[in-house]
């Protein structure tokens, strides 16, 4: 979420995720960097249940990077817990993609971190799209987004 104001979300995916030991620190508490991959995690889990699969952006000739991430942690994790990660797409006119999660403790459900991304659209030869690809716009209205 960015700066921690909670935007509307059009779409909802929940996937659960163990915490192994190799992400925690000498301390055995999660490392922060491992946030960024528990947003993956949860941006994996929405593409295939939403139909917005990476490996189908790009073989439509597109990648979509992330330009701007942001996390704000609220309590650490640690070995053997189990996260429940929610990602949440914010809809937008403009050619990116913007995401806000929400990291659970899955047996509380207390939340652990929340944060946000943006990704735009390259297209094969690595240049800004500064408008929606056709498949996007087509996605967006097979899930009724504006």
């Amino acid at each position: 979420m960015r700066h921690g104001k909670k935007r509307a979300a059009a779409l909802v995916d929940r996937v659960r995720v163990p915490i192994r030991f190799s992400e925690t620190d000498a301390m055995g508490v999660v490392w922060h960097g491992n946030y960024v991959k528990f947003f993956e995690d949860g941006r994996e889990s929405f593409g295939r249940n939403y139909g917005l699969e990476y490996l189908r952006v790009y073989s439509l000739g597109y990648t979509i990077p992330i330009v701007d991430l942001h996390c704000s942690y609220k309590k650490s994790l640690t070995f053997g817990q189990e996260i429940i990660v929610e990602t949440r797409y914010i809809p937008c006119e403009a050619a990116k993609i913007e995401f806000d999660y929400i990291v659970y403790e899955a047996e509380s459900m207390e939340v652990m971190a929340s944060g946000s991304t943006v990704q735009v659209f390259l297209n094969d030869k690595q240049e800004l799209e500064l408008n929606n690809p056709a498949f996007y716009e087509e996605w967006k209205k097979k899930w009724n987004i504006d």
